[in-house]
């Protein structure tokens, strides 16, 4: 029985490079794992997930992806989950429950203001199961938050996205978000 699953974690987890390794070990068994991402994640290009890490994988976009496409694969890894809508998690879960096809989603789960995202809302009520996948603050301590940065500094307004990386993000405790304390000087 396939399943549905949201693997999530702050901003440096590894969560794409994850993603990435799965796709290769499906791959390595001679199955078909279609990686896909919503449409507007184009950092690294138009059909490209890259980690941090270096790794990267062809993808198409979530926007494309149909049922009888589904179909055709043995699984289908999804980065970037937080930014899908409503609709594309639901589409996610008629494959699901209709084709039978595993569908691993890789996302953040709230945004740097603390809130949910659209895409984290849906498949923390949906899937099957739920992973966090781990990464530390600066003191060390497991690090929940995703702070943005302007100027080296944490902002707590502005939209809810805003696509950037290192530059623009940081993974904090939720002492050290909440304090704004980056641990730089």
């Amino acid at each position: 029985m396939a399943k549905l699953y949201f693997r999530y974690g702050a901003m440096g987890s590894s969560k794409t490079a994850n993603a990435i390794m799965v796709q290769y070990n499906y791959l390595e068994r001679g199955q078909s794992a279609l990686m896909v991402k919503p449409a507007l994640e184009k950092r690294d290009g138009e059909k490209i997930v890259a980690s941090r890490s270096g790794l990267q994988a062809e993808c198409t976009f979530i926007e494309d992806l149909t049922r009888e496409e589904a179909r055709k694969h043995d699984c289908i890894i999804v980065d970037e989950a937080q930014f899908l809508t409503k609709e594309q998690v639901q589409l996610l879960v008629e494959i699901v429950d209709g084709e039978n096809v595993p569908v691993i989603c890789y996302g953040l789960r709230a945004d740097f203001q603390g809130n949910l995202f659209e895409g984290s809302h849906w498949l923390l009520a949906w899937a099957d199961s739920i992973e966090e996948i781990k990464t530390v603050c600066w003191c060390g301590r497991k690090a929940i938050c995703n702070a943005r940065l302007s100027d080296g500094r944490v902002i707590k307004e502005g939209e809810q996205v805003l696509l950037g990386g290192n530059e623009s993000y940081i993974a904090l405790c939720r002492k050290h978000w909440a304090e704004g304390n980056t641990g730089r000087v």
